[in-house]
């Protein structure tokens, strides 16, 4: 089968320069790599692909292609296949950085402090105590240093030793055969396992780990004024540290329950008050709940169902930024459904007076007449 055009391979135009080039490549290898890749023939792209970037990537093979094609005197010093890898644009150096992040690799202290793990922690609390703060007893199993050896893993300093076949690295370089040739990779002591070090006496209690699980009680203050959904953080109450590392932090989500008549917007209180049909009518004065002590309502003289009114100050207090919300009472009117022979006479006189001002019904009336 005829070989492709080394442009066509890598998807460029023949005035593509150095940059559009390597771009083309890096894409391609990606995409075509045998070990990462689930195309069909994968194998047998990726081949072409890096046989077109070898000519096209040195600027003397392309010459040499451009004037006479596939058929080049040189035929490009055998660089199709595999016989060589192109090193123009870090070539095959460049795919496996660009695979597994790039970039110079930082080798990390394998006897170094390690931050312990973060922990989340589910709180139940009762609307009034989120309302108004409470301290609650948080228990949590966790993995913590270990107190008999200070985290270190060990019967004594003494019995702590650099891993002889890493040298205290943690890791070892194993060489293997690939398509590729030998390829050199680095992975974990498998003595040590990639501690860096060994131990000759192990502590007793951990057994060497350095954390042992334990159970944790503490008492944590919840603040005033917290939502359902909410998450508190609490520094240090997280997972032991290894090698003297920082402990994590506990973060706490808080779940509050809904309260039997109040609903909550935030800092602001609302509730739904029913008032007689006679307290709408003529006004007067009615006893509020809150979430302290009960407070007076003035209802003015014909009040209508749905009317929203603001008592300032007796809604959620925020402990952090010491702000308050307030208290908003719904009036709902009452209509009664069982009536006294007295109570429909009164009601009955009621209708048939005679107002000065024309009523919404009246207006009502007038439109049907129409």
């Amino acid at each position: 089968m005829a070989k492709r055009d080394y442009y066509e391979v890598l998807g460029v135009s023949k005035n593509a320069t150095d940059d559009e080039i390597k771009k083309a490549y890096r894409q391609l290898a990606k995409k075509y790599h045998p070990d990462v890749s689930t195309e069909a023939n994968a194998e047998e792209k990726f081949k072409e692909v890096q046989e077109a970037y070898d000519v096209l990537s040195d600027p003397q093979k392309r010459e040499q292609y451009n004037q006479f094609g596939h058929e080049g005197p040189n035929q490009f010093n055998g660089a199709s296949g595999f016989g060589g890898f192109s090193s123009g644009f870090g070539g095959f150096e460049d795919i496996f950085s660009s695979f597994f992040g790039g970039g110079t690799r930082t080798q990390r202290n394998p006897n170094g402090p390690v931050r312990g793990r973060d922990l989340k922690y589910s709180l139940n609390l009762t609307f009034e105590e989120a309302a108004f703060g409470v301290e609650k007893e948080v228990s949590i199993s966790k993995y913590d240093t270990c107190k008999d050896c200070s985290g270190t893993g060990a019967m004594s300093k003494n019995d702590i030793s650099s891993c002889a076949r890493c040298h205290g690295t943690g890791r070892v370089t194993v060489e293997q055969n690939s398509l590729f040739g030998r390829i050199r990779t680095e992975t974990a002591c498998p003595e040590c396992g990639g501690a860096g070090r060994t131990i000759k006496n192990k502590c007793s209690t951990c057994k060497g780990e350095g954390r042992v699980k334990v159970l944790s009680k503490f008492k944590v203050r919840i603040p005033s004024g917290v939502e359902d959904g909410q998450t508190l953080t609490v520094s240090g109450r997280g997972e032991g540290g290894i090698n003297g590392g920082m402990a994590g932090d506990l973060y706490i989500q808080v779940n509050v329950r809904k309260h039997e008549i109040f609903e909550r917007d935030g800092l602001n209180l609302y509730l739904e008050m029913p008032i007689t049909f006679s307290q709408a009518a003529l006004g007067g004065n009615i006893e509020v709940p809150t979430l302290g002590n009960s407070c007076t309502l003035k209802i003015p003289a014909g009040t209508q169902t749905g009317t929203k009114f603001k008592i300032g100050g007796k809604g959620i207090t925020d402990s952090r930024t010491n702000t308050t919300g307030h208290l908003y009472v719904i009036v709902n009117v009452v209509t009664p459904t069982k009536l006294t022979s007295e109570q429909k006479d009164l009601l009955t006189r009621l209708s048939k007076t005679n107002e000065n001002n024309e009523s919404f019904f009246d207006k009502i009336k007038k439109y049907f007449k129409r």
